[in-house]
């Protein structure tokens, strides 16, 4: 008797775990919701239009095939906007990830006031893109912007600093912006990263007669290559995605040399209103962006296995 209420009440409480489990899932359904209609939808709703020549206003629009892609890839706009793309993402990934981690290593030292030092880096991140470009483009502005106005007064011509109007540095001026940003994030993940690593592995090390640079390459960096492959993965993702400062401080220009992706799929889209053409060049950019990013996993995950 004892035995068969036992496996009784045992049954309860399971059929109880399940429907609880049950219960659960009911609590997923609005944030599954939300994923379908706002993220799953538009995705296929991009590779839909792709194959028409919809303008984003008339839905009496027709299906073309591929004719989209055809001309993207012929004319040569996708080539030159993925070679700006490729040349700011390596400018801000390596800069981000050098001033990061270099900040980090300094700030995690015991030193006075490092705390303000920590906000005074990470405080730039919390401007919005406009704020910061609009800022900047006042720094840049020539003969009287503030770099212009420092370099008239140590005796210089300020009014011929003008980084964004010249189309062979103006790429390199929006993307040290872009650095400037976001360093601090960069920073305070490399930071987390360090306090990870055992102060009596750093101790034995010193024991043993190492300075604090061989600590650096030899213990630190090998501890925290898995924060090393986040950050570097995070910024190529970000570099590759770069559109607002094109937009704020130079609309592109001069030429077509900061004409990123995302800046040349805006362009198509609601400049010339053709966005089928748009759709495809996401298509395009999206399957470049995920080709990259997972070359770069591949290549980040090999280095920690070798460390």
């Amino acid at each position: 008797m004892t035995s068969a209420a036992g496996q009784k009440k045992k049954r309860a409480g399971s059929n109880t775990s399940l429907t609880f489990n049950n219960r659960m899932f009911v609590f997923l359904i609005p944030a599954l919701a939300f994923f379908l209609i706002f993220w799953i939808y538009p995705v296929l709703q991009l590779f839909y239009y792709s194959f028409t020549n919809f303008n984003g206003i008339n839905y009496n629009y027709e299906f073309v095939g591929f004719k989209n892609y055809a001309k993207i890839l012929s004319n040569g706009t996708v080539f030159n906007s993925i070679g700006n793309t490729m040349v700011y993402a390596v400018v801000t990934v390596a800069l981000s990830n050098i001033i990061g981690l270099s900040m980090a290593i300094a700030l995690n030292t015991k030193i006075r006031a490092k705390g303000f030092f920590r906000t005074a880096a990470f405080f730039p991140t919390l401007f919005s893109a406009i704020v910061v470009g609009f800022i900047w483009s006042y720094v840049y502005m020539p003969t009287n912007g503030m770099i212009a106005n420092l370099i008239t007064l140590i005796g210089g011509d300020g009014s011929g600093f003008n980084p964004l109007g010249n189309f062979r540095i103006a790429l390199f001026a929006i993307a040290f912006v872009e650095v400037w940003k976001g360093f601090g994030t960069t920073m305070i993940i490399y930071l987390a990263g360090l306090q990870t690593v055992d102060e009596a592995v750093l101790e034995a090390g010193r024991i043993d007669g190492c300075n604090e640079w061989q600590l650096t390459k030899l213990v630190k960096l090998p501890m925290i290559a898995s924060t090393i492959t986040i950050n570097v993965i995070l910024s190529v993702i970000n570099g590759l995605k770069a559109f607002d400062y094109s937009f704020i401080m130079t609309n592109g220009g001069p030429g077509k040399s900061t004409k990123t992706l995302m800046y040349q799929i805006y362009e198509i889209a609601f400049t010339d209103q053709k966005m089928g053409r748009a759709s495809a060049f996401s298509v395009v950019a999206f399957a470049f962006i995920i080709l990259i990013t997972i070359l770069m996993l591949i290549f980040m995950n090999k280095r920690e296995v070798e460390v």
